[in-house]
């Protein structure tokens, strides 16, 4: 239950930070109730919750069909559902959209990746698609945020440390299903 509690809290403070991060990359940034505690606060804390969940697993030996929490980043997308069905449409509308399907499976490509568990080809293959996000977000960033966000200025370069470090935390924590289990 610890386990659950821990991974609740870091998925909770993650999904601020990346609120915070968002409101960084936007010029007129608001916080709503749906926007920021349902989209995003909400799923951070149940993502967390959820591979907190997976660690405890994982340590107990695993059980039927838990590796399937690797699957929780996805929680992120539910956003994309806020305008109906059709509002998945949404992720090409400003290039911010991409990013609530985007993080995840960053997230989830990351994990296989660094979990140390599959094939090697597999994980080489995940490794190298989570790392096109850097180059991706370097080539990208002024077509939706403006030249100020041109990881060639300090607080462009910042930006995208912010995003490389959220990132690549969450990928840590989206290897936990992915891992070997304890044996009892």
């Amino acid at each position: 239950m610890v386990l659950v509690l821990l991974g609740g809290l870091c998925g909770l403070a993650w999904a601020a930070g990346l609120r915070g991060f968002m409101a960084q990359i936007v010029q007129d940034s608001s916080v709503s109730w749906s926007g920021t505690f349902g989209y995003i606060l909400l799923p951070g804390l149940l993502i967390g919750l959820l591979l907190g969940w997976a660690e405890h697993l994982r340590r107990t030996g695993g059980r039927r069909h838990w590796r399937w929490l690797a699957l929780s980043p996805l929680l992120f997308a539910a956003v994309l559902l806020s305008e109906g069905p059709l509002g998945v449409l949404g992720i090409f509308e400003d290039g911010l959209g991409g990013g609530a399907i985007g993080v995840p499976l960053y997230a989830m490509a990351g994990g296989y990746a660094i979990s140390g568990r599959g094939p090697r080809w597999g994980r080489v293959a995940g490794g190298v698609l989570a790392l096109t996000a850097v180059p991706i977000w370097a080539l990208t960033v002024e077509s939706f945020a403006g030249a100020d966000l041109a990881v060639t200025t300090p607080r462009g370069l910042w930006i995208a440390v912010y995003y490389y470090s959220f990132l690549a935390l969450l990928m840590v924590a989206a290897a936990v299903p992915h891992r070997h289990a304890v044996d009892k």
